[in-house]
């Protein structure tokens, strides 16, 4: 990246909606799968973007649950471009140290998919430049759910008991559970709601919502999220007066 303004503050975790492929393409008289795949081109310039600056994890929404009951058509090019994604970018990724992960409901791909997505992340899984984090078949009310089920065997096995129950523990059991949650929610396409993207985690995130449709996405406007982030002061509950007492300045 060239010309990088000074930012006082950088997310430890970026998480992005990448809203508006569908309309791209529609606004130029293409077929959605062209907005699908000029929007994977803004995803690999996100991730590049994102480890230059060296913000250490990103999560980006790639299918969502509820994207099961879209066309079959769609889908299935979905699926396509997802699977050309794992055949084309994970060496590379791994070339430039970026771990890559999927959180989601895997068992609802393919099975040749899902050994894909395995190979991969056992490939990727000792690198540290970049936690990239693709969030597929996945839903924030699924993730919460599974966790709950996991403790909730372990509390019928006798392995737990329910008074060790806590919300360190309960995240422990989310997809997420190795990375930080974000501090920065991005998402394009003038929608201004989280659609049940990792609603445990953004509990404390700063929302930015960008009218940009995903494929417009670029180096400048994630340099105006990023700096408007570096603005922001969180107080995580406390007062500004405790801020400052404890050293904080104005965006810890």
């Amino acid at each position: 990246m060239q010309e990088t303004p000074i930012l006082d503050t950088l997310p430890t975790h970026l998480a992005v909606i990448m809203d508006g492929n569908g309309r791209w393409a529609t606004e130029r008289g293409l077929p959605r799968v062209a907005g699908h795949r000029k929007g994977a081109e803004a995803v690999r310039k996100l991730v590049r973007y994102c480890a230059d600056l060296g913000i250490p994890n990103l999560t980006v929404f790639a299918f969502s649950s509820e994207n099961w009951q879209r066309p079959a058509h769609e889908v299935s090019l979905l699926l396509e471009l997802f699977v050309q994604m794992l055949d084309k970018e994970v060496r590379s990724l791994h070339k430039n140290g970026i771990r890559f992960r999927v959180l989601g409901d895997i068992s609802r791909f393919p099975q040749k998919i899902q050994q894909r997505i395995g190979k991969a992340q056992q490939l990727t899984a000792s690198n540290t430049k970049l936690c990239l984090n693709i969030a597929a078949s996945y839903g924030g009310r699924w993730d919460i759910t599974q966790a709950c089920r996991s403790i909730a065997e372990s509390v019928s096995a006798g392995l737990l008991d329910a008074e060790q129950i806590t919300e360190g523990l309960l995240q422990s059991c989310l997809s997420t559970e190795s990375s930080p949650d974000p501090d920065l929610f991005i998402r394009t396409g003038g929608e201004r709601r989280i659609s049940n993207f990792l609603l445990w985690q953004l509990a404390y995130a700063e929302l930015y919502f960008v009218d940009d449709l995903w494929p417009d996405f670029d180096e400048r406007s994630l340099l105006v999220a990023l700096t408007w982030f570096s603005s922001r002061q969180r107080r995580f509950g406390m007062t500004r007066e405790q801020l400052q007492a404890a050293g904080s300045g104005g965006n810890a």
